[in-house]
């Protein structure tokens, strides 16, 4: 029996089907312009007015204030866990919060490049959860605080937004971005690899608030400063032409979806239904993450026994459910359900567990 095929891959992950019909149809021949975008001079004007067409598009989705500054640059987001200290450190103390693998890499780089405080964990938390904001141990003379809004290998997710005062937030947003509604105004930096919900891998976005411009020292590198990006409008260099203009034709059909109160409500729906499964299997799939903190974009799950686990992935793979073998670091599974992941991939997904479940219970 032949399956539909559904990508749960963390990322690079699955994109909408029409951005990629789109890119296809337009791939030899962009618009009657005789080029592929990928052809063009990121100079000429065809290729500015795809680049400043993605930006306006990316900022009426997210709302994004006046003063707020969005960069396409490259580098991931690992490249950002030092260009965060760099930029933002100034000589001074920073703070970081680390709930997962990815916010100790990043507190890990930072300190390479100054003082940083670990201000909270939930490294000895048997329900990995977010640790509540009362207990966090700030100063008066931290620079910044950095959080990890979603894990993507641990799957977890921030359940509260910060309440900082002047203190500038800096998320890495890069595994649930574009997934909800975000009050951009009250972080000083977001940043997020593209290649989750944004579009292909080689682009990294950057927003960043005006006042946090300007503030490396004369030994941070030009093209890791922030300013140099921004006074040259991403094009200080050759920026990720293509991977912009995908990211540009996804921002646009969110729009058309309706925007990220649409998105919302439909990726809740999808969450639900696969957390449901796995609570509902009776102990035969287990998911170790605190229910508030349970991230809506990836999902790790565990089978009771794990010598089933090469007979799982055979099998889903066999029904058309690719990419769920967990991450190296963790074991286990993982299911990531993006933005881009119809709700017809989790219904397949959750038929499959109940079926694999009942044969091998």
């Amino acid at each position: 029996m032949k399956h539909e095929i559904y990508n749960f891959s963390a990322g690079p992950a699955v994109l909408p089907k029409p951005v990629l019909a789109q890119v296809q149809e337009e791939l030899p021949n962009w618009h009657g312009s005789g080029m592929s975008v990928m052809e063009m001079s990121h100079r000429g004007a065809e290729y500015t007015g795809i680049i400043a067409q993605a930006e306006a598009d990316l900022r009426e989705l997210l709302a994004i204030p006046e003063n707020y500054r969005v960069l396409f640059l490259q580098g991931g987001a690992s490249q950002q866990f030092a260009m965060v200290p760099m930029n933002l450190l100034a000589g001074g103390k920073a703070a970081y919060v680390e709930t997962g693998i990815w916010s100790r890499k990043a507190s890990s780089e930072a300190k390479r490049f100054g003082e940083i405080d670990i201000v909270a964990s939930n490294a000895e938390a048997a329900d990995h959860a977010v640790p509540r904001q009362e207990t966090w141990q700030l100063r008066s003379d931290h620079r910044y605080c950095h959080i990890a809004d979603n894990e993507t290998v641990d799957g977890i997710e921030f359940d509260f937004l910060p309440e900082l005062g002047d203190l500038p937030l800096v998320s890495d947003a890069s595994s649930n971005i574009l997934s909800r509604p975000l009050d951009v105004s009250r972080f000083g930096l977001i940043y997020a690899g593209a290649q989750k919900n944004i579009g292909p891998a080689g682009l990294t976005l950057v927003i960043v608030r005006d006042d946090l411009l300007g503030q490396a020292g004369p030994q941070v590198p030009t093209m890791l400063d922030y300013a140099v990006h921004a006074e040259n409008d991403s094009m200080y260099n050759t920026p990720p032409t293509f991977a912009i203009y995908v990211a540009g034709l996804v921002f646009r059909w969110l729009l058309q979806q309706g925007g990220l109160a649409v998105m919302a409500d439909h990726n809740a729906r999808k969450a639900a239904l696969l957390y449901g499964a796995i609570d509902g299997s009776s102990g035969f799939y287990r998911n170790d993450v605190a229910v508030a903190n349970r991230s809506r974009m990836n999902v790790p799950f565990f089978l009771r026994d794990s010598r089933l686990d090469a007979a799982f992935l055979q099998e889903a793979a066999s029904w058309g459910l690719l990419q769920l073998k967990g991450h190296r670091l963790l074991g286990g599974m993982r299911a990531s359900i993006y933005n881009a992941m119809p709700e017809t991939g989790v219904l397949a997904l959750v038929d499959f567990l109940n079926d694999f479940a009942r044969r091998h219970g």
